[in-house]
């Protein structure tokens, strides 16, 4: 597979608050933006903006992530059908405001689930919305910290999830603290990914609080928590893509961690 990384290194960027995203990037140094469109825990369709012209009008790279609730791979209907429609209307709104991509976790599966359902179910969600014209954005599949089902977490199951999906659009977002935290070394990482997905869109770079293959999800600021933070620069500089740290503390916080990847990219 060829490489979609840039010659160039990427913007590095911030995770914001919803409500003045463009105001916190510019208190955090940031060249790039994520946010949520509704409250992640929610299942809403995406309110029209105030910002969305100056969000469309932007320099700031601007990035979307969907809610939590969406779990596309699951075996439960209940859940499964509201989640295409929620990651659509979600994918939609982001691309109104001029966003890059939307991030999506891979989502899990119940114990004694087979995996392949999840990849198969994955592969409909894909093969829904090209029956609606598609996504109007690339979506940025996420790899997970924990679940022992998860169709994200390990790098085989990732492979057999790109298997289905690769070719349908489907980009990839790498996050060092889920990777970590989810038992796969961040040494020679990029390349991994890049041997299965052919391409990364974007990094999370974030620090883990938690011990290696711990299946927590809790960000830390880099070099404040278990893994050393030339290491998740190391991985944004061979990536070569766009860069956000979804990290804690705030603007001030989050613009040490910024002019730290920056200084080593």
């Amino acid at each position: 597979m060829t490489s979609s990384r840039s010659e160039s290194a990427g913007v590095v960027g911030a995770h914001a608050k919803s409500d003045d995203p463009l105001a916190w990037a510019g208190d955090a140094g940031a060249a790039a933006v994520q946010f949520f469109l509704t409250d992640p825990q929610a299942w809403k369709a995406p309110p029209v903006r105030d910002d969305a012209d100056a969000l469309r009008a932007t320099s700031v790279a601007v990035y979307v992530h969907a809610p939590y609730r969406i779990n596309v791979a699951t075996t439960n209907n209940r859940i499964r059908v509201p989640s295409r429609k929620l990651l659509m209307q979600h994918a939609q709104g982001a691309a109104e405001l001029g966003a890059r991509g939307i991030v999506v976790h891979g989502g899990h599966l119940a114990e004694g689930d087979d995996p392949s359902i999840g990849v198969e179910n994955w592969r409909k969600t894909f093969a829904y919305a090209a029956n609606d014209g598609g996504y109007p954005l690339p979506v940025l599949i996420e790899n997970t910290a924990g679940g022992t089902n998860a169709v994200a977490r390990r790098f085989d199951r990732l492979a057999r999830l790109w298997d289905a999906v690769g070719d349908l659009g489907a980009g990839f977002c790498l996050d060092t603290c889920h990777a970590f935290a989810g038992g796969e070394d961040l040494s020679g990482i990029v390349e991994r990914v890049l041997s299965i997905t052919g391409r990364i869109d974007l990094v999370h770079a974030n620090d883990s609080r938690d011990a290696f293959d711990s299946g927590a999800d809790r960000h830390a600021n880099l070099g404040a928590g278990t893994i050393d933070a030339a290491t998740i620069a190391d991985v944004c500089r061979a990536a070569g893509c766009d860069v956000v740290v979804e990290t804690p503390g705030g603007p001030d916080a989050q613009r040490a961690d910024i002019d730290l990847l920056r200084a080593s990219m």
